[in-house]
């Protein structure tokens, strides 16, 4: 029986001595893994340094809500004629939109239409098109010091609304809006009908 004893005590000393081996590291004596525990805690300390840089590269939302840097911004003319108000004349087709805009006299001052700014095509009778026409006539009076316009629409084309919201949100300011479609009181004889 009392070798039996023994047995179970031997497994006891083998603590022991991984406790020994285990003290010398805690005294002071730096192991394999103390060894690179340093390291980490230099990770921990640039961690504030990385979570700044990564915020300054996010945009705020003041950034985003501003205006696109992107834009084309309007520039004074060389010979800038100094007219604060005219017309702006919207013609509106099936196949294009131009937009023309004028003096009170009718003296041009700038005028763009779907080719011009390069649609193509059945693109030019979008109101896509009509939109992107009457900002690039709008940059140009503006650039001669346009700020109010009255607004003349002739054409039963897609850009009639959308070239006049366009020169809204610009920036000029919309005096009137009249509609000068032609229309005729049976005054022409009408074409031969298609034969198809």
């Amino acid at each position: 029986m009392s070798e039996e004893k023994k047995k179970p005590a031997a497994p006891k000393k083998e603590k022991e001595v991984k406790a020994d081996a285990a003290a010398p590291a805690a005294e002071g004596k730096p192991s394999k893994k103390a060894a690179a525990a340093p390291g980490a805690a230099a990770a921990v300390a640039d961690a504030p340094k990385a979570i700044e840089a990564a915020t300054a590269a996010v945009p705020t939302a003041a950034e985003l809500l501003g205006e696109d840097p992107n834009a084309k911004k309007v520039v004074k003319a060389k010979h800038a004629k100094n007219i604060a108000s005219g017309i702006a004349n919207i013609l509106a087709t099936f196949n294009n939109t131009q937009v023309t805009i004028t003096d009170a006299q009718g003296n041009l001052i700038g005028w763009s239409s779907a080719g011009r700014v390069g649609f193509k095509g059945s693109r030019k009778s979008t109101a896509y098109a009509a939109q992107m026409v009457a900002q690039d006539a709008a940059r140009q009076a503006m650039s001669h010091g346009m700020k109010e316009v009255e607004i003349r629409v002739k054409g039963p084309g897609s850009g009639r609304e959308s070239a006049i919201r366009a020169l809204q949100a610009i920036g000029l300011e919309i005096s009137s809006i009249k509609d000068m479609t032609p229309v005729p009181h049976n005054g022409c004889r009408p074409r031969k009908k298609r034969r198809v």
